[in-house]
């Protein structure tokens, strides 16, 4: 187990709450720790503190709210190893990668904190200037997943208190230490109330969404559960910004290096044991390089090690939680029953929730393992010939998240780039994002946007001004 105890934090103290919950290391299937689990009463001191913070929170100059960022951020790096030893044992991620993503948040506050809220002059005659600004909305709740339990909560939680907002943030029940000990880090550094952190169960969330006191839902996490988010958001119009699933296909045009390619399409596809929402999770290689390739993906499946993420030299950890380990796990033997051909990677522990890293060698585009979003080790590769033909296949998708193109002729790649029906695409490259670069997903893959510009404003409601010259 690792330490504790882990309290939430609320009104800028530290409490807890009549109930626990247990959270499980997923390369053990053992309790790692216990946590807080909040229920109305305490999400309802959470809710009461913000608003009481808000009009303190909102009034304050900018570049205080932003000093307040990087110095949150400053002292998050100052704890990077005692907080990655915490990741990687409730999330399971490798320590390097767990570090990776505890240092990438950090970077990432200071970069949200170079961000300014814009002012646009839309008229400016002899007799009016008229002013657009952009306003803080009030309380933000925010709904963080599993798979990226810091990185993804810092995403929120940067540009809504640099707008002004308040906040309260509900960690995954799968994840929630490693951002209640960061809570605990920062307590001081924003005003009591400004930042609330409970930690609770699958009822929780629902409280959250339709809590009268909140403004705004930002919301990552799966399309179904999306769905319910919104539904429950209607009911007061609160504003929202949902992130959810992805199907992403990377096309490989005929004419790459296999060999120069293939541990970058396979890092893009396997990275945090494929429990990325932006992953390839369809690779479709055209028939000229297509057995070359599979068989270069395998040769590196064969050679990574998955294990427990605490130990050395272990390259990609379990899936996350069980519920996951089955869903995957399901998907698998569904496939293999189909007749379908499974290579899989190097041997697993027996112990734990672990997948081998598995690729299924082109099956039919019908196949669930094809249709359906794996989000664990498993990664259908598809063969194809016309050009037309695959982007047909890439684009038949409920989702629309990320895609990339891969080719030694970048203008080339940039035309298939062009007819992907996705929000972000990545040429010759994956899995890269800003902070200043906007995340927005077509189709059933979210609304609204999160990180840069756009992601920011997210945060804020246009106030004209309409002020007159003497």
């Amino acid at each position: 187990m690792i330490t504790g105890p882990f309290s939430m934090l609320i009104d800028g103290a530290l409490v807890t709450s009549a109930a626990t919950m247990e959270v499980i290391n997923p390369a053990t299937a053992r309790i790692a720790s216990s946590c807080p689990n909040a229920g109305s009463e305490e999400l309802d001191r959470a809710v009461v503190a913000a608003a009481r913070a808000f009009p303190g929170w909102s009034r304050i100059p900018i570049a205080d709210r932003k000093a307040r960022l990087i110095e949150a951020a400053d002292i998050i790096l100052a704890h990077a190893a005692e907080l990655s030893h915490i990741f990687t044992a409730e999330q399971g991620r490798p320590l390097a990668g767990a570090r990776s993503e505890i240092e990438g948040a950090a970077m990432w506050l200071k970069g949200a904190a170079m961000l300014d809220l814009p002012v646009d002059v839309t008229e400016d005659s002899e007799s009016r200037r008229v002013e657009v600004r952009h306003v803080p909305l009030g309380v933000v709740g925010a709904i963080v997943p599993w798979n990226f339990p810091v990185l993804l909560a810092i995403w929120k939680l940067g540009p809504a208190l640099l707008a002004g907002n308040v906040m309260v943030l509900k960690p995954s029940p799968f994840t929630p230490l490693t951002m209640l000990r960061i809570a605990e880090l920062v307590k001081d550094v924003f005003p009591a109330g400004v930042l609330n952190v409970i930690s609770g169960d699958d009822a929780l969330g629902p409280l959250v969404t339709a809590h009268p006191g909140i403004a705004k839902i930002s919301f990552t996490g799966s399309t179904a559960t999306g769905k319910r988010v919104m539904e429950s958001a209607a009911k007061d119009l609160k504003r929202i910004t949902l992130e959810l699933g992805g199907n992403d296909a990377a096309i490989i045009l005929p004419d790459v290096d296999v060999d120069a390619v293939a541990d970058a399409l396979f890092d893009g596809a396997f990275t945090n044991s494929a429990q990325i929402c932006v992953a390839t999770k369809r690779l479709y290689a055209h028939e000229d390089i297509y057995d070359r390739l599979l068989s270069q993906l395998h040769r590196i499946a064969l050679a990574r090690t998955v294990g427990d993420g605490s130990a050395q030299g272990v390259d990609y950890g379990p899936v996350q939680n069980a519920p996951q380990y089955r869903r995957v796990r399901a998907l698998i033997d569904e496939a293999r029953a189909d007749g379908l051909t499974l290579l899989e990677g190097a041997a697993v522990p027996d112990e734990g929730y672990f997948v081998p890293l598995t690729l299924v060698d082109n099956p039919p585009e019908a196949s669930r393992v094809v249709q359906e979003e794996a989000f664990g080790p498993v990664l259908p590769v598809l063969k194809w010939r016309d050009l037309d033909d695959v982007i047909a296949r890439a684009n038949a998708s409920d989702y629309g998240l990320a895609g990339a193109v891969w080719s030694s002729d970048v203008d080339a790649a940039l035309a298939v780039a062009e007819r992907l029906d996705t929000g972000t695409v990545w040429i010759n490259q994956n899995l890269q994002m800003t902070p200043f670069t906007p995340l927005a997903g077509a189709k059933s893959s979210g609304i609204g946007q999160e990180n840069g510009m756009g992601g920011l404003l997210e945060y804020t409601r246009p106030k004209a001004y309409y002020i007159p010259k003497p």
